[in-house]
């Protein structure tokens, strides 16, 4: 870490995100404000001196030979998690390992790996990992008229109900593990604000030709699959368990194969209209 320390920085801040304390500096002012926007959607400055994580990012860019570019470095405490030309590529890795710093250590929360939308007063939450297919499917059912509340986490709290954490949807370029990031606005859609109950769990994994004949789980098995997406189990098992079961006990649990999204956030919709 004290070799870290000794790279020279010139600008830095410290703030919290769900009790979380995290300290970011960099080489270069103008990079913490490019850092921001990648903060989760919760958080407020802090003037704690000490951090439970602090990352450091060099912003590389033209060096001092002409035709030479310095590489961009981001450092986890004393770790380099990242090391690349494209600043882009650096930025994405901070906000992934920052929300999951977050998610594992968050106070009075249990995060689980999942899409969330509302309808008619009441949440339907998408559980799934990366490249699971839960952005796409968080977007069409947006679009079919539902409240945009996650496409990352479903943030509990103790009593079981779902608060937003509502990023820009990461949408993948097709044929590539590229994304873009697009807020909900851009296609007519919008955020949630208040937390609420969990009405459905949706376990779905994209086939191609499906047809959504999903099989209704019971509230363990339910709890079983949420808790496999759930970061802080380790760290806070009988927490995170207690908020799940609340989930399970008064939610409906659904899984099978589904074909395209957006005919699966139709049929989603209108089974929940009345």
């Amino acid at each position: 870490m004290d070799k870290v320390d000794r790279l020279g920085w010139t600008a830095g801040i410290a703030f919290t995100s769900y009790g979380v304390r995290v300290g970011v500096r960099a080489n270069q002012p103008e990079a913490i404000e490019l850092l921001k926007p990648h903060f989760p959607p919760v958080w407020k400055l802090s003037t704690e001196l000490k951090v439970e994580r602090l990352y450091s990012l060099i912003a590389g860019g033209r060096g001092s030979r002409s035709g030479v570019k310095r590489f961009n470095l981001l450092y986890s405490d004393a770790a380099r998690i990242s090391r690349s030309a494209a600043l882009e590529d650096v930025v994405d890795v901070f906000e992934s390992d920052l929300h999951l710093f977050v998610s594992e250590m968050a106070r009075r929360r249990v995060f689980v790996h999942a899409g969330v939308v509302a309808w008619r007063g009441n949440a339907i939450m998408i559980p799934g990992r990366s490249f699971s297919g839960k952005s796409t499917l968080v977007a069409e059912l947006v679009k079919a008229g539902a409240t945009y509340y996650s496409d990352e986490y479903a943030v509990l709290d103790p009593t079981g109900r779902v608060h937003p954490f509502a990023r820009p949807l990461a949408m993948r370029v097709p044929g590539s593990a590229k994304q873009t990031r697009c807020d909900v606005e851009q296609f007519g859609g919008r955020k949630g604000a208040k937390p609420l109950p969990v009405k459905l769990v949706l376990l779905s994994h994209y086939k191609p030709g499906a047809r959504w004949r999903p099989r209704t789980l019971s509230a363990g098995q339910g709890a079983l699959e949420l808790l496999n997406n759930t970061t802080s189990i380790r760290r806070q098992p009988a927490f995170a368990l207690d908020a799940i079961e609340r989930v399970v006990s008064s939610a409906v649990v659904l899984k099978g194969s589904r074909g395209e999204a957006r005919e699966l956030a139709a049929r989603v919709l209108a089974t929940f209209r009345d």
